[in-house]
């Protein structure tokens, strides 16, 4: 294998955040959280091994990880969790986590955080 050829496995985080909860808006907010992460990054579907949501307690109305099916997702391995509790944590907030595998070391991956979620990382 030569290094023009060689993979890595990393993950890759994003976040952002919905105004209302209804499922249109989660829906939304994530396809858009995802293109973001893939077009940033580069990241063909077939190199993702899974993703991993998280909403914060606020939102009942959908699963984040419809989008990702809505996306054509449907062969990647997608799970959904509830954030924990935390006092003056972000509300509305959805979390995506996407474990990969790629040509691009994991030092080179950029997170995204797009809306009210912006302010969590530089």
């Amino acid at each position: 294998m030569s290094l023009q050829d060689e993979r890595h496995f990393g993950a890759l985080r994003g976040a952002t955040t919905i105004d209302r909860d209804e499922p249109a808006h989660v829906r939304d907010a994530t396809r858009e959280l995802l293109e973001h992460m893939v077009a940033i990054n580069n990241i063909a579907v077939a190199d993702i091994i899974s993703v991993v949501f998280t909403v914060s307690q606020d939102i009942t109305s959908d699963f984040p990880a419809r989008a990702a099916r809505d996306l054509g997702w449907v062969d990647v391995p997608l799970l959904c969790a509830t954030e924990i509790p935390v006092q003056g944590g972000l509300a509305h907030c959805i979390r995506v986590l996407i474990h990969l595998e790629s040509a691009r070391p994991r030092s080179e991956l950029r997170p995204v955080y797009l809306r009210g979620a912006a302010h969590l990382r530089d």
